[in-house]
């Protein structure tokens, strides 16, 4: 027992210095030759089998095996076997048909004309930005003049570019694009759909949205092809990582080189039980454990290849909750180093159970320990829509009571504020951002109903106008939050999945989006690039600091059903002296009193003009039933 304890430690010893210098380059190519190294303790043997050669690995300390294979590599097929079967390694960069085979690439084969020259978009604070999340083949399948319709590709056509230049959105969160399991490539031509949280191989593109998944070049060209034309317009790429779990356990890459290593376990409660179980955090049947020294090293330098090597400005941490604190504050520290300007966050919970304490894990409480990293706000969501465990019950859209502490919550980013009575708000009961830039504020996103299917579910019979109107008074307020305002693709489409809650694996028939919805619905569009021209001439809707927020947004005294604030003293330096904000859910009109002057009206009724569309004078106002409101003087 004694010596087993002593190998044991010796290991562990190992494994943390390998980690500390091992940065995951599995494969390096010249002309002359290529080095394979592979991370594989507890392996008597290994090989890398490149084309029909097997070539023998050899040991490096514990932990490491190498092989250097002579000549010109370039094109050619591999895979490592640890005595577990085939795989490309942990960490491949280029990939064929499914990701069952790495390539060796020389990578700057794979980059556009100027590359180099490629520059992310400025962003001097996150509270600039406006988030739009998108599928690849919801965004494009069913437009009828895309060349390349559910393909990287789309998102470089004029069209495309138009539509979210238009929109006036200025960065694209695009679902997970990695090489995930659940689409077969090999079979394109036939009915397949997947949101892609099934993560196969995490540093190298899907090939299901490129051209040609049998070219391992191309699906990385075209990506990056994207990243560039996105740039090229002022608009950031966000990238949905899923470092939580793996598509399985079996068949993972991890569990080929280092089994049971990168997974956490549970001991069995069961009397008499001897094994642990694999944890299920994540609700996928697995989860990693980000933790140990390996697994974080992996996760720092998959988030820095993806910056380097294919420009992303930003991270979503699907199921963060499921990732430990320390972990997630060094992959902060490692991105600083790189662009302190690159924006992280992610989903505050997890799916279920973790094997570490909630105290060590990145959920929405803890988010004070994760400086400048931002988590997703349930409350004004579900405040604004109703439970996320109850499709048909109301939120304030929809006229419930009691909704309006938690609605005062999002506006303000989620930070303490002296006019926000935390016993009333939902789920939360202490301030859980430190600054306004931690919270995301949003009303719908891939997950769920979206807001058009919610409203119709939790409002039965719900009329076309009331519709709208409610619509866009719900996206009013996600705007003119100080949060991170974060929006659906196709929201400003009226986009409905015809009442389906997960569309996971829905058809196109029910995830693409109906462009048609342009024509139909104009004044949607129109009030969208509204809202989003108003926050970005208006400093004072995004003042990116707690302090800030805390002097210049007042809450004004308001009927049940009305949150109605100010924004004073000329805010962030805005042009306007004050401005007043009320969000009205009645089913009627309402008087609202508000400071004597002289205010122009820039919203009313389903309009935005920064022009001004009217004017008025004195201490009391009529707000528009179900609509939004927002003077200046």
């Amino acid at each position: 027992m004694k010596k087993l304890l002593i190998t044991t430690t010796c290991l562990l010893m190992s494994i943390l210095a390998s980690a500390q210098n091992f940065h995951f380059d599995e494969v390096t190519y010249s002309p002359e030759q290529t080095v394979f190294k592979l991370f594989a303790p507890n392996n008597a043997k290994c090989y890398v089998k490149v084309g029909k050669k097997k070539v023998k690995m050899t040991r490096m300390g514990d932990c490491l095996w190498t092989a250097t294979v002579k000549g010109d590599l370039k094109g050619q097929a591999y895979v490592f076997n640890a005595g577990h079967g085939d795989t490309p390694g942990v960490f491949a960069k280029a990939v064929g048909v499914n990701g069952k085979q790495g390539y060796i690439l020389d990578m700057r084969d794979t980059d556009p004309e100027n590359w180099k020259r490629d520059k992310r978009p400025v962003c001097k604070s996150p509270s600039n930005l406006v988030i739009y999340e998108l599928h690849h083949r919801d965004f494009s399948v069913a437009r009828k003049e895309a060349k390349y319709p559910g393909k990287y590709l789309a998102l470089t056509e004029p069209w495309a570019l138009h539509h979210l230049q238009t929109l006036g959105i200025n960065a694209v969160h695009i679902l997970p694009s990695y090489d995930y399991g659940s689409v077969d490539e090999t079979r394109l031509n036939e009915p397949q759909y997947n949101w892609g949280y099934d993560p196969v191989n995490y540093n190298v593109p899907e090939g299901g949205y490129s051209t040609n998944p049998a070219d391992p070049v191309a699906r990385i060209r075209e990506f990056k092809e994207m990243v560039k034309a996105l740039h090229n317009r002022g608009i950031r790429v966000i990238l949905d990582v899923v470092y939580n779990h793996t598509y399985d356990i079996e068949h993972s890459n991890f569990q080929k080189t280092y089994p049971d290593y990168y997974y956490r376990k549970t001991p069995l409660l069961q009397e008499g039980a001897g094994e642990a179980v694999y944890s299920n955090g994540s609700g996928c049947g697995n989860e990693t454990a980000s933790e140990k020294p390996m697994m974080r090293q992996f996760m720092i330098e998959s988030v820095k290849y993806w910056i380097n090597e294919y420009h992303i400005d930003g991270f979503r941490f699907d199921l963060m909750g499921c990732h430990d604190i320390e972990t997630m504050n060094q992959i902060r520290k490692a991105v600083d180093e790189i662009d302190p300007s690159i924006f992280i966050y992610g989903e505050g919970w997890s799916a279920g159970s973790c094997a570490l304490p909630t105290q060590q894990l990145g959920v929405k409480a803890n988010i004070p320990q994760m400086p400048r990293i931002a988590a997703f706000s349930d409350e004004i969501r579900d405040a604004l829509r109703g439970p996320f465990d109850n499709d048909t019950k109301a939120g304030w859209l929809g006229g419930a009571p009691q909704c309006e502490e938690s609605l005062k919550y999002g506006i303000v980013g989620g930070i303490q504020h002296p006019q926000v009575d935390m016993t009333k708000v939902n789920y939360s009961k202490e301030p859980w951002a430190l600054e306004p830039t931690q919270m995301i504020s949003y009303v719908s996103c891939h997950d769920d109903m979206c807001l058009v299917d919610r409203l119709k579910a939790s409002i039965p019979n719900i009329p076309d106008d009331e519709l709208i109107r409610l619509d866009l008074l719900a996206q009013t307020a996600v705007f003119t939050s100080q949060g991170v305002p974060f929006m659906l693709s196709g929201e400003e489409l009226l986009r409905s999945k015809k009442g389906v809650h997960n569309s996971f694996e829905s058809p196109d028939s029910i995830n693409q989006l109906d462009w048609q919805n342009l024509q139909r619905y104009p004044q949607v569009m129109k009030y969208y690039q509204g809202l989003t021209r108003l926050r970005k001439h208006h400093p004072a809707f995004r003042l990116g600091n707690a302090d800030l927020v805390r002097k210049h947004l007042e809450f004004l005294d308001a009927p049940k059903g009305v949150v109605a604030y100010r924004l004073k003293n000329y805010a962030g330096r805005d042009d306007w002296r004050n401005i007043i904000v009320i969000l009205n859910a009645n089913k009627s009109d309402v008087e609202v009193s508000i400071p004597n002057g002289k205010y122009t009206i820039v919203c009313c009724d389903g309009q935005i003009s920064e022009k001004g569309l009217g004017t008025l004078q004195g201490n009391q106002v009529n707000a528009d039933a179900q609509s939004a409101l927002i003077l200046h003087d």
